[in-house]
């Protein structure tokens, strides 16, 4: 009986270690990866392992120019990828951007990966971040979009380069001719249906799993992402969507084929090319001097990336059918804007509105509550000036979302101001749009005083959620500003992993539902985050649609 069980304990030990030995062995992700087209080989720095340049496609050069992005070619042998790849051309446009690739060109398209991933069985989310800039400027190499915070996180960070202004959204009937799909225009954002579709398709190599795609972008980027939502070429690849500040819905509006085409055609004309050979034949810094980023139509209708527009793919629930978590800043604008240096009173903001509201002037300011001087440079003011610039589509976008998906959408309001400007940056004070600017003869005369913002300006938010505080140097960052950036990070990373940002020792934050939405929740971002409910907010958002809805109906 004996001899018998240890007959049969060796027959089954021998064969758990051939049952051990057939099982495929959990890979590790080392700092050489193997992608699709070939290994990259990485670094460590501070427990993240950063996979920097990596091609996603072609450089868009040459014949390459203004055509949708091609497959990145196979290479030979293990590439280095331990810096960023060249920035896309532009001008400089905006002060609060910093570059760290090695130079500006239209051989553009590159990704960034970072992770902290040990095997490529950790299935970890994956964050896509596509810059802000006006689809003018930017870059995935900017510091403030590093990808090191959220991977700590347990979140895959990965930023990808698109092509910028002229060199991204250019419509002209002959590309369009030329085109597999007869349109033209939308590149940049073809570029950015490419990184997704790279990630996809390499990232569980680098120990991420393809089914739970995050992507996220704050103002142009955010923009981008409400597209990337409705486009049929990316919709089914993503698991979920963040924006911040912007989104290209009412009163945001694409533009046919055909305009575009016209527009492309008289840009042209108006610097002296007479066709498009004219101007495939210049250089880049000789079409960019020529062709500024400015006077073309960004967001094109053009039968491919967008078959309609986003209004309309959203009233249908045929966008992406994921969690959506969205919000913009509380100063995203200022009346001041608008008054055009006249005393900041209800008649005065009235009168300078009236030619853009009509005769729904004071509807509007009602809605808002501002009713009296006190009010115009108030929250209330700052709200009615920040809804005209992004806060207004990107509540929309959420209102669609509620009300044409089963999907949780999560809505917040930024509120916490910058520092002032660290002492060691001299002459320099903070500007509107979020970066900073030299002081005035009139200000360096005036006796020295705080300089900080009477809110969040727009693009604010980035170093905060992102965690990425410590890469703009221009700001006095206090405790209080890491706190906040902790929290925000942590809605972030675990949005990414569950489609829900609540987590232990955070503020409760509800989704707005059918039921709630007519005094929606939303979180509050500031020093003392907390969760609000403002029937009166939700009114004048409705106010504001009806406005866009009547301009809609006399077009």
């Amino acid at each position: 009986m004996t001899k018998t069980i240890k007959t049969l304990a060796l027959v089954a030990m021998a064969g758990w270690v051939f049952l051990t030995a057939c099982e495929p062995k959990v890979k590790e992700v080392t700092l050489q990866v193997k992608t699709n087209a070939g290994v990259v080989e990485g670094f460590e720095q501070d427990g993240v392992k950063k996979f920097l340049g990596i091609p996603f496609a072609q450089a868009p050069v040459g014949e390459l120019r203004w055509k949708a992005p091609q497959p990145v070619q196979a290479w030979e042998g293990v590439r280095e990828a331990k810096e960023f790849g060249n920035d896309p051309m532009q001008p400089n446009v905006f002060g609060d951007m910093n570059f760290r690739g090695p130079a500006r060109s239209e051989d553009c398209l590159y990704l960034n990966v970072w992770t902290t991933a040990a095997t490529e069985a950790d299935g970890l989310p994956v964050l896509i971040y596509f810059n802000g800039g006006g689809l003018m400027a930017g870059s995935g190499s900017e510091p403030r979009y590093d990808g090191s915070s959220i991977a700590k996180e347990g979140v895959i960070g990965v930023t990808a380069n698109y092509r910028e202004g002229v060199f991204g959204f250019f419509a002209h009937p002959e590309l369009s001719a030329a085109s597999a799909y007869k349109g033209s225009g939308n590149y940049g954002f073809l570029d950015q249906v490419a990184a997704i579709q790279w990630v996809k398709d390499n990232i569980a190599a680098f120990g991420g799993d393809p089914a739970r795609i995050n992507i996220v972008g704050e103002s142009a980027g955010s923009f981008s992402v409400s597209l990337l939502m409705c486009s049929p070429l990316s919709k089914n690849n993503i698991a979920g969507a963040l924006l911040s500040s912007g989104a290209e819905v009412l009163p945001y509006m694409a533009s046919p084929l055909a305009d575009a085409e016209a527009a492309g055609e008289k840009l042209l004309e108006s610097v002296g090319l007479a066709s498009l050979a004219d101007a495939m034949a210049l250089s880049g810094d000789e079409l960019q001097k020529l062709l500024p980023p400015r006077g073309m139509s960004n967001v094109v209708i053009d039968g491919y990336f967008m078959t309609e527009s986003a209004d309309d793919v959203f009233a249908k629930g045929q966008q992406a059918q994921v969690p959506l978590l969205a919000g913009w800043n509380s100063l995203e604008g200022t009346p001041m804007q608008a008054l055009r240096g006249q005393a900041p009173t209800v008649k005065n903001y009235k009168a300078a509105m009236m030619p853009q509201f009509g005769d729904m002037t004071d509807e509007i300011f009602e809605a808002y509550g501002i009713v009296s001087d006190e009010d115009v440079m108030s929250q209330k003011g700052l709200d009615l000036a920040s809804d005209l610039f992004t806060g207004f589509p990107t509540w929309k976008v959420c209102d669609y979302h509620v009300k044409t998906s089963s999907q949780p959408v999560y809505r917040y309001h930024y509120m916490h101001p910058r520092p002032q400007v660290s002492a060691k940056m001299g002459d320099k004070v903070a500007a509107l749009a979020g970066g900073v600017r030299e002081k005035t003869a009139e200000e360096k005369a005036a006796a020295p005083k705080p300089m900080v913002a009477p809110g969040a300006v727009h693009s604010a938010d980035i170093e905060y959620a992102m965690g990425t505080l410590d890469t703009n140097e221009f700001y006095d960052w206090q405790p209080e500003d890491y706190a906040i950036s902790r929290l925000f990070l942590s809605y972030y990373a675990n949005f990414c992993k569950t489609g829900n940002p609540n987590g232990e020792g955070l503020p409760e934050w509800s989704s707005i539902t059918k039921e709630n939405c007519g005094a929606a929740p939303v979180m509050i971002i500031d020093v003392e985050s907390k969760e609000v409910a403002s029937a009166q907010k939700e009114n004048a958002y409705r106010t504001l649609e009806k406005f866009y809805l009547r301009q809609l109906e006399t077009k």
